[in-house]
């Protein structure tokens, strides 16, 4: 396809939808993607496919392929529908009430859609609404009094990133297990008791003792939020430099404060 950019395709968010045609059931990116999240919510990705998605609709498998080349189009799409959800925070009035907001919404999206939290951690989303939730959250990030320059906005992007990607995919991997077992956490945790309690009494696992004998059982809620603000005030502290440490055999010492 010739393009103002040359040869290569447009991606599917330049490219336009096809004309309107006189059919029993008219179609548009919008509905295909409508009818994909509705199956992804109710059947996860693995159940996902073109022609699943053209039967729910009504049409044949084929007419689908005039608005999405393919799967992955197809998932950048339901992707992006999310992040209109979580674009939706905005800017705060201060960088870090922004911040909080698009995480906390960021798990709310994940928890609704579970098949959400799968797609992330890989390469970037670059759809029009990921983009402007990028662009929120670095804004903000970039006015945190310790991110005082590029490498440490990408430093700070990158952790927060992590933290919200890998507390998501841990609540949605319990949910997943709860339903797939017909047990949750608790109850896991009964059933292994009596193994558990005999290796502890060995006592070779003093700190692991304390964590089951005197730890509460913590609201997932509760501990992403706090997590998510000791995160936050860890990434925009004065970051270190190689000077605060102290370098030993050309490693930094962990030991250093």
């Amino acid at each position: 396809m010739d393009t103002p950019y040359g040869s290569e395709p447009l991606p599917v968010w330049e490219r336009p939808e096809p004309q309107p045609r006189a059919a029993p059931v008219p179609l548009s990116r919008e509905k295909i993607v409508a009818t994909a999240i509705q199956l992804a919510d109710a059947h996860g990705l693995d159940g996902l496919s073109l022609r699943k998605i053209a039967k729910e609709l009504g049409v044949g498998p084929m007419r689908l392929y005039d608005y999405v080349i393919n799967r992955s189009e197809l998932l950048d799409l339901m992707v992006d529908v999310v992040y209109a959800r979580i674009a939706e925070v905005g800017q705060r009035s201060a960088w870090r009430a922004t911040v909080l907001a698009i995480a906390r919404v960021t798990r709310d999206a994940a928890l609704d859609h579970e098949w959400f939290s799968d797609l992330l951690g890989g390469r970037p989303h670059l759809g029009p609404h990921a983009l402007a939730v990028g662009e929120a959250t670095a804004a903000a990030l970039s006015q945190a009094p310790g991110v005082r320059g590029i490498d440490d906005l990408q430093r700070a992007l990158g952790a927060l990133n992590a933290f919200i990607i890998g507390a998501v995919r841990s609540e949605v991997t319990e949910r997943r297990t709860a339903r797939a077992t017909g047990t949750d956490e608790a109850a896991f945790q009964a059933s292994l008791g009596p193994y558990l309690t005999r290796m502890l009494k060995t006592g070779r696992y003093p700190t692991v003792s304390r964590l089951v004998i005197d730890g509460a059982h913590l609201n997932a809620e509760e501990s992403f939020n706090h997590n998510l603000t000791t995160v936050l005030d860890g990434i925009t502290s004065r970051p270190r430099t190689v000077t605060d440490c102290s370098a030993v055999g050309g490693r930094l010492d962990a030991d250093a404060p």
